[in-house]
This record gives C-alpha cells, structure tokens and sequence, in this order.
C-alpha cells in the first residue's frame, strides 16, 4: 500500500493499460504504473530496448504518452535530443518558454551498464535534461537470462551456469561521481520511497537525473511469480540492496530496518543460488556486512 500522503497529488488516470504482455508477477507493470503517474500526461518517454519496453513499443500500445522506442545503445542520447529540440522550439517561440515537459527513459540493466553505457555518460557529463529510469532486473532476461555487469557475483545465468565470477558494477555510485544533481536507488517493494524520489527528480529544474530502480524476475530469478515483491524486500531487510539518494553529491540513506536480515533468507528463495555452498553463502554474508557498515546499515 502507498502512503495516502505520498499518492495524494497523483493523477487517478492511468497512463500505462492493462493487457500488456510483460510476464506474470513481472514488477515492471509497478514500475511503469508509478512512473507514467508521477510524470504525468505532459512527458516523453525514450525507450531502450529490453524487457520493460515490450508492452509500450508493441502495437497497440498501452502507454497513453509520448513515446519513441530506440536501440539498447540510445535511451539516454535520445534524453539529449528530446530536451535540445524542446528548447529550440521554446526559442523559436513555438512552445511556452514556461512550458513543463518532463523527458525520461526507461532501460534495463545491460541497455544502461553495459551496451549503453557510454551514451549514458556522455548525457550525464554534459547535464542534460532528463530522468533516467533503469530497470535492474539482473540480468539480460529479454533475450534469454544472460549475465549483464549489474548481475551480482556468484549469480546463476544461461551464460553463468557455475555462477558469475564478477561483482554487480555500482553504477549509481558511478554517476554520483559524473556530478549530477541527483542520483538514486530505489525498489519496487518500497513504492513510497520511489514515489518520493520520482517527483524530487521531476521537479528539479535542468540536468540529468538517475533513479535505479531493483526489481526482482520471477523467470529469471527462479522464484514463484506472486513472490516479486517480497523478494524486492528483504533484497533491501537483508542489506544487498541499498535505498539512497545522492544529491549534490551528498549521499543519505532513505531507509534504515530496525534489525539486518540474514542474506541466506534472500538467496535461498530463488533458484538462481540454490547452487550455492554454505561457505559462499556466508563469504556473500562477509561482503554484504563490510559494504552495510560503510553506512552504518
């Protein structure tokens, strides 16, 4: 349930249908239900190619706003272009200069860690304006459960069949330190958080924006499909996700649990681990602690 404070000022309309072909349990629909009505009507939205991008890019839509679905490699170029074209227009006089039109994308992990990467810095270096969402699923699961640089170590995949080698890249940390105004992670499980974040960053005036947003894959994951938000949780009770927000480049924790959950009830849920020993279990237990204490989490 959402906070009636938090939803008070959301629009009641629907911007994202129903009947969308996104999995069953898939958290994207969440996602996208409280994105479109943070926005709001006034938007363009960029789409990466992934997962998340499907229901709206295929015919009929059921996204009631503006959109243009590119490459994995260009949701956030295509930030830059949107906003430079709103501002021509503005100068040209053909829109109001007061006129209010929010710009974001919505990619998936490998679009925005990996293949996209580089056109995500490039706007982030030259402060753009624009939100960019990404949708951290783990993993490459549009194309068949292959690792991506933010699926975490030891992690089963198709590409990973003993486990991935590699940590999961930190990239929110790693567009803090472009200097943006505003970075953020956040989790489907915790949809008042998100809400809070989304309209920090819609409200903002000017630059580039990032929210990171975890979402958990009942496909890829290997875990029953009405269990997605109960593992967005305890992914953040047991400390291997972090809820924060770095603006100006100050970092401050968004939300705190009263008692740290064991990882072992996390990982144990889904089948994606189930290959692991109870020496990686606690060597994962030994990472997430040193990396928690580091924020006092």
């Amino acid at each position: 349930m959402i906070r009636k404070e938090i939803a008070q000022d959301l629009p009641r309309r629907e911007y994202f249908k129903g009947g969308h072909t996104l999995c069953p349990g898939c958290p994207g629909g969440i996602l996208w239900r409280l994105v479109t009505k943070v926005m709001g009507e006034n938007s363009i939205s960029t789409l990466g190619a992934t997962c998340i991008s499907l229901p709206p890019a295929i015919f009929p839509s059921v996204l009631d706003i503006p959109s243009i679905y590119v490459s994995m490699a260009t949701p956030a170029p295509l930030i830059s272009g949107v906003s430079a074209a709103l501002r021509i227009l503005k100068r040209k006089g053909k829109l109001a200069k007061d006129e209010k039109i929010n710009v974001f994308a919505m990619a998936g992990d490998g679009g925005t860690a990996d293949i996209g990467f580089a056109g995500l810095s490039g706007a982030a270096e030259r402060n753009d304006d624009g939100t960019y969402f990404c949708f951290d699923n783990e993993a490459y699961m549009n194309t068949g459960i292959q690792r991506s640089s933010l699926t975490p170590e030891k992690t089963w995949t198709t590409s990973t069949l003993e486990g991935k080698s590699q940590p999961k890249k930190n990239l929110p940390l790693i567009m803090a330190a472009h200097g943006i105004p505003y970075v953020a992670t956040a989790s489907v499980g915790f949809p008042d958080d998100f809400i809070v974040k989304a309209k920090k960053a819609r409200d903002m005036e000017g630059g580039f924006r990032y929210i990171h947003v975890h979402s958990p894959c009942p496909t890829g994951w290997r875990f029953p499909e009405k269990k997605a938000i109960e593992m967005a949780r305890l992914a953040v009770d047991c400390g291997m996700w972090l809820l924060y927000e770095v603006t100006q480049g100050d970092l401050t924790l968004t939300y705190r649990p009263a008692r740290r959950k064991p990882v072992e009830e996390y990982l144990s849920k889904q089948g994606r681990f189930s290959h692991l020993s109870k020496t990686e279990i606690e060597e994962i237990q030994a990472k997430v602690d040193r990396e928690c204490r580091k924020y006092d989490f």
